[in-house]
Order: structure tokens, then C-alpha cells, then sequence
């Protein structure tokens, strides 16, 4: 082949090239980073990949709506209200998890409420909520709450004499999980044993939860899989690990209820072991399993995450939590002078005054400062939705068949256009009325907890854990942010911190 053919093939390829990508750039919607050829966008977005969450941010404030060509793929990312009520609600149907995103979470969540779609989802949701009726959160869930949080108070006591660095979003976590885990397997993990142990199945859970996060922004992670390399290595060990607490603790609550040990239980294992009597091509081990884990995955790091966040920003500013305190003070029953005394400790007497009453009718301001704390820091920063067919968006995008539509509560919280002028601002008051009573948003603005059909089942459950807790650690300790820290997120499934180092003083009078 002569020189002068090859190059004409080249320049013939190279021009062809050009005109595809003028082709693709002049039908891009505007906004979002400039695809180049071949690459797309992929260079950007790995060189913002430590603050991901971020980056969307800056481009949505140019444009709500923008599309990220990544490795082949065409990524949209919304923060219209209007788009997410489409997407959510009104055109439900059309847009589900889908088979990439299954496929990148099952290691971790199976088939799992979080990781499916049609008939599966529909049974998930139906066993799932019965964990969240009224009489479930008054009786059983309130008092397991209640236990945990007296328990972190307990060992954080210990701390504040020692006057040692406390990593708070570990140690919420262990109270979280203790708590989840009760109300999951009815049974008792010790995470918040005094001596802090090591426990194998929370360390294994966290390192999953990173890896199947990292695998949306690597192409290359089922040749990775496959071959038993770096990351992807350690994530199947780290299943086995799951798996064998997980099938160990169904086949024990099996056993205990064929020896009619467990008739009383409330937990979800029993109930849903009950159902699986009637339906047994239904729920298998397996089933049972991924329903368990992604029950523990909403339960431990929805909660934990939003009180890591909740406690940094009040370090950041104190007169808000200046204003929570004095609400504890004020209610009725919850003066100093009622759980002052030798007779009893006064973690356990404060916590008994929390009743499901009392955190539901009299805490509007703590109420606001977590949903602040969540509109800022969501703990599900981003959730994606594949299209089943082609679509139009409210606001003119057209979206192909396959294509993955992104709304970003992280975003979300930050727009100005939405928020106004003061949208970056740790503000709680904007959640309240001239009373003070809490004011609800539009779930389609505040995305927080999803909205529509696949509305989150748990949120009173967490309002309820996140209000004992906070209550409970405001009213007896203050929390200092090790100086030169900066509390900042780390890519998982859920807005983790990589630590949040925190030294924990004693607020009034010592129990």
C-alpha cells in the first residue's frame, strides 16, 4: 500500500471522525462537559472523580439538565424538580434500575428491595413495610433505638474522661448497625461492646459497598472480576464473609422456629421466615438474604451518615445547636431537673422521656436541622434510572431507549434556583412556619428519600432513630472537630466520610 493511500485513508478517517463529533456536539444538549472525541468526557470526570458529587454540582448550576458522554455512554444528570416528578412518578414505569446497575450491585444486594425492579420489587416492598407500620415504630423499634443510643452515650462517657479522639461516624455507625441488626435478625451483634471490638461483617459490608460504587466509573471492572484483580479480589472474599453470617444467622432462626423458640419475634428475619412458609418458591436463603443486607444497608448507613453530617455542621455552628438543646430543655418532662439523680442512670431516664410522641409533636427544630442536615448531605448523594423506551423530558430533553437519566439529591440541595440566595447555608429555619412547626417540601425538590412508587419505606423509622440519638448525645456532650479537619465525603453507595475525628466534652452535669 502506498504512502500517499494511507494517508488519504488517514485523513479521510481523521475527517470523518471530526464531522461525528460536530455531529454529536451540535446535538448535545447544552451544558455539561465537552465530549471529545473518542474519550467524551472521561478525562474530566476521572480527574474530578474524588469529589464527583461536586463536579455534577458546578455544571448543574449552569444548566439543570446536561448530558456526560462517558467511555461510549450518555450519561443525563437532572435537578429539575419538574424531570424528577416525570421520572419518579408520572412516567414510573419507563424507568427503572435496570440490568448495568444490577448487575454492579449484586454482589452486595442481590435482588434486593434497592436492586430490582417489577414483580421482585413489588414482594420486596410488600415484606418491607410491614416493618414500618405505625405499632411496629411505636413499640419495638422505638425501644430498640432507645437501647442503642443509651449505649453510645455509655461508651462515648468513657471517651470524655479519657479526653481521647473519637471517630463519630464510627462509632454512629456501631450504634446504627447494633440497632438495625436487632430489628433485622432479632439479634445482638455487640458493635457497641466497651472494648469496641473489630467486627468482621461490618468492615466487610463497608469495603463492598465502596467496590460496587467504584464500578460505575470503571469500564474495566469485569475484566477485573474475572481475573481476580486488585479491588475485585477482595470483594469476593468480602462476600463469603456476608454470606456466611448472613446464611448462618437464617439457618439458626429457622431451627429456633421449627423448635417454637421465636413465635413472638418481631424482627424481619422471623416475619419474613413466617411468609416464606406460604410462599416458598418465594423466598429461598437466598431472597432472604438479599432482603436482609439491603434492609441493614438503609437502616445502619442512612442513619449513621446524616448524624456524621449533622454533628460537623453543628461544630461549624453552634448557635443552631445551641437552639436544639434549649428545645430538649423546654419540653415538658425533659427539664435538667427530671433526670438528675443518684438513683438511676441518667442516660436511661432521659431516653425513656423520648417517647414516639414526644419526637414526633415536640422536636420541630431538631426535625429541621436533620432534614437541613439532609438536604446539604443526602444520604443517597445520586440515584440513576435506566430508560425502558425512548422519552421526552418536561423540559425538552429527549432521552433514547437504554439511555441513564441521573437525579442528584446531592445537587439538588444546592441550587440556588430552588433554595434561594442562601442555599449553601446550614439554615433549619427555613423548614419552619412563623410557629416554629416543621414545614415539609415537595419530595420532587427535596429528593432526600426518593419520591413517588419507590418512596423510601423507612423514612419516619429514620427520623425516629436519627431524633433519639441526637437528643440523647446533644443533651449530655458537645463535639469538638479536631483542628485542621474538614469533614469531607469519600465515593460509595451512601455519602460516607473517609473519618470524622472528633474529641467529645461532657455537656453539665456528669451521670
Amino acid at each position: 500500500m502506498s504512502y500517499s493511500l494511507v494517508l488519504s485513508i488517514t485523513l479521510a478517517g481523521a475527517t470523518l471522525g471530526i464531522w461525528i463529533w460536530i455531529r454529536r456536539l451540535r446535538d448535545r444538549i447544552p451544558g455539561g462537559p465537552i465530549p471529545w472525541p473518542l474519550l467524551g468526557s472521561t478525562l474530566e470526570l476521572t480527574a474530578n472523580f474524588h469529589r464527583l458529587y461536586d463536579w455534577i454540582t458546578d455544571y448543574a448550576m449552569q444548566m439543570p439538565t446536561f448530558e456526560v458522554s462517558y467511555m461510549g455512554f450518555r450519561l443525563f444528570f437532572t435537578v429539575d424538580p419538574a424531570n424528577v416528578e416525570y421520572i419518579l412518578k408520572v412516567n414510573f414505569h419507563n424507568y427503572v434500575k435496570g440490568s448495568a446497575a444490577h448487575e454492579i450491585q449484586y454482589d452486595l444486594l442481590g435482588d434486593g428491595i434497592f436492586n430490582s425492579d417489577g414483580d421482585m420489587w413489588r414482594l420486596q416492598r410488600k415484606s418491607a413495610s410491614l416493618e414500618f407500620s405505625p405499632k411496629m415504630l411505636r413499640v419495638y423499634s422505638t425501644a430498640t433505638f432507645r437501647k442503642y443510643a443509651v449505649k453510645l452515650n455509655s461508651v462515648l462517657e468513657q471517651q470524655a474522661i479519657n479526653g481521647a479522639v473519637v471517630n463519630m461516624q464510627d462509632m454512629l455507625m456501631r450504634m446504627a448497625f447494633d440497632a438495625i441488626c436487632e430489628l433485622s435478625f432479632g439479634t445482638e451483634i455487640g458493635c457497641l461492646d466497651l472494648s469496641l471490638p473489630d467486627v468482621p461483617f461490618a468492615s466487610a459490608f463497608d469495603r463492598s459497598n465502596a467496590v460496587c460504587a467504584s464500578r460505575y466509573f470503571d469500564p474495566l471492572w469485569k475484566l477485573k472480576k474475572r481475573f481476580n484483580i486488585g479491588a475485585e479480589a477482595k470483594v469476593k472474599e468480602d462476600v463469603r464473609v456476608l454470606d456466611y453470617f448472613t446464611y448462618h444467622l437464617i439457618q439458626k432462626r429457622k431451627k429456633s422456629i421449627q423448635d417454637n423458640e421465636v413465635r413472638s419475634k418481631s424482627d424481619l428475619l422471623s416475619r419474613m421466615l413466617s411468609m416464606a412458609k406460604e410462599n416458598p418458591d418465594l423466598y429461598d436463603d437466598r431472597k432472604l438474604r438479599d432482603a436482609v443486607l439491603n434492609f441493614v444497608l438503609a437502616g445502619r448507613d442512612g442513619t449513621a451518615v446524616t448524624l456524621s453530617w449533622l454533628l460537623s455542621l453543628l461544630s461549624e455552628n453552634p448557635g443552631v445547636e445551641d437552639k436544639i438543646v434549649q428545645e430538649l430543655q423546654d419540653i415538658p418532662g425533659l427539664s435538667s431537673s427530671t433526670i438528675e439523680g443518684d438513683d438511676v442512670c441518667c442516660f436511661k431516664k432521659f431516653s425513656e422521656l423520648l417517647t414516639y410522641d414526644v419526637l414526633n409533636n415536640n422536636m420541630h427544630y431538631l426535625h429541621a436541622a436533620i432534614t437541613e442536615t439532609l438536604r446539604l448531605y443526602p444520604a443517597v448523594p445520586l440515584d440513576g434510572k435506566t430508560a425502558v423506551n425512548n422519552d421526552i423530558l418536561p423540559d425538552g430533553t429527549i432521552i433514547k431507549k437504554g439511555n441513564v437519566i441521573n437525579y442528584v439529591p446531592y445537587a439538588m440541595g444546592r441550587m440556588q434556583r430552588l433554595w434561594g440566595n442562601d442555599a449553601l447555608e446550614f439554615k433549619p429555619e427555613r423548614w419552619l412556619n412563623e410557629d416554629g412547626i416543621f414545614q415539609p417540601q415537595s419530595p420532587f425538590k427535596f429528593t432526600a428519600f426518593q419520591a413517588g412508587p419507590r418512596i423510601c419505606l423507612g423514612k419516619e423509622s429514620a427520623y425516629l432513630q436519627m431524633k433519639i440519638a441526637a437528643a440523647l448525645l446533644l443533651r449530655f456532650f458537645t463535639f469538638e472537630m479536631v483542628k485542621f479537619n474538614r469533614a469531607k465525603y469519600r465515593l460509595a453507595l451512601t455519602l460516607v466520610m473517609p473519618s470524622l475525628p472528633m474529641i467529645v466534652h461532657q455537656r453539665g452535669r456528669k451521670c
